[in-house]
């Protein structure tokens, strides 16, 4: 057993070294280079706890040995986390307070050794709660977009290695709690560990090695200069062309937009069409990755002509907010000046002071 486990950890390590420089080149990408980064941190991380997690450090190394191994082991879960947000949120970016959180996860695991003989019981709590925190906030960070998200792909495989990602975090607290003393793996269970941690990578590895597969990018992968041939014209689907000038006339002259919490089911349900033809051609045609981002565009373009409309000038921002769509002023207020660098206010000002 013994053998086979240090043959999977190895497996393990080299797979995640090969994933991070895999991922390498992209860290620098206008839109992917967060996703890269975190992508990076978190196999350099789980290397480190394939080693600290095996049978022979946890039982033969002192603690003060086995310190700093914990610490990068725990923060681990901070940047499953950050993973899972860079996967399934466009926008999202890193910021100093996420490396803030990574580097107070990872000192308290570091520090074990000080406060396991003070307060051992909420000490070790504390230390079994943080990977489950974490791991949910990752599965909330899977499911929240889930529905809105217009990617098939990324639908389907990313959720398959963030979800399962989570799964495992909470099974193997809940067995390091429940099936192993003093909460140190016993071999069978950091050879359980090793194997299922092996398959996550391996499945991740695949994707990004394979020179045919998109993978985690969505995209396909650069290939070799081509003598220009002009294509032929794509043959046009009835079914996809009728349905996108219907979703043009509910959007434009029906103003489908505006309605407060519209979801791609609810806006499927009303065109009568079912919602994977509905969200293909949001992404396909129109060029949209996530429903909700599409929706807000049509609503904040709007406004932005309305603010700029002086026939509307004694109009409250509030009812403008409301009319589009928008739930409160808040949310209004927070797109706007994401999308334009201003707020309503001062948009409306700069607009009907230049007419």
């Amino acid at each position: 057993m013994a053998l086979i486990d240090a043959a999977l950890r190895g497996a393990l390590i080299a797979l995640l070294l090969l994933a991070a420089i895999a991922l390498w080149p992209r860290r620098r990408h206008a839109r992917l280079g967060h996703l890269a980064i975190t992508g990076m941190a978190l196999a350099l991380s789980l290397a480190v706890q394939a080693v600290s997690a095996s049978p022979w450090v946890e039982y033969e190394l002192s603690c003060w040995a086995q310190s700093p191994g914990i610490g990068v082991s725990l923060g681990s879960a901070v940047l499953y986390w950050l993973f899972a947000r860079a996967v399934f949120d466009d926008d999202f970016r890193l910021r100093a307070w996420h490396g803030a959180v990574w580097a107070g996860v990872a000192l308290y695991g570091a520090s074990v050794c000080a406060w396991a003989a003070r307060w051992p019981l909420p000490g070790f709590v504390l230390m079994r709660a943080v990977p489950i925190v974490f791991a949910l906030l990752a599965l909330a960070a899977v499911a929240a977009p889930w529905r809105a998200d217009l990617i098939e792909k990324r639908r389907w495989w990313r959720g398959i290695v963030v979800g399962g990602g989570a799964v495992y975090a909470l099974v193997m607290v809940s067995l390091r709690i429940f099936a192993s003393p003093d909460g140190r793996l016993t071999p069978a269970v950091a050879l359980l560990d090793a194997a299922m941690l092996c398959t996550l990578t391996a499945f991740v590895a695949a994707r990004l090695l394979s020179p045919r597969a998109a993978g985690l990018w969505d995209e396909a992968p650069p290939t070799a200069p081509a003598p220009r041939v002009e294509p032929p014209p794509p043959s046009a689907d009835p079914q996809d062309d009728a349905l996108a000038a219907a979703l043009a006339r509910a959007m434009g002259e029906g103003r489908g937009y505006a309605q407060e919490g519209l979801s791609l089911a609810g806006l499927a349900a009303q065109l009568r069409v079912p919602e994977y033809r509905l969200r293909r051609v949001i992404n396909q045609r129109l060029g949209h990755r996530n429903f909700n981002a599409y929706v807000n565009g049509l609503r904040l373009a709007e406004a932005r002509r309305r603010l700029a409309d002086p026939a509307e000038r004694t109009l409250p921002v509030l009812s403008l907010a409301l009319d589009v769509g928008f739930g409160s002023i808040g949310p209004f207020n927070r797109a706007f000046k994401a999308d334009t660098g201003l707020t309503p206010t001062e948009f409306r000002q700069r607009a009907l002071a230049e007419t």
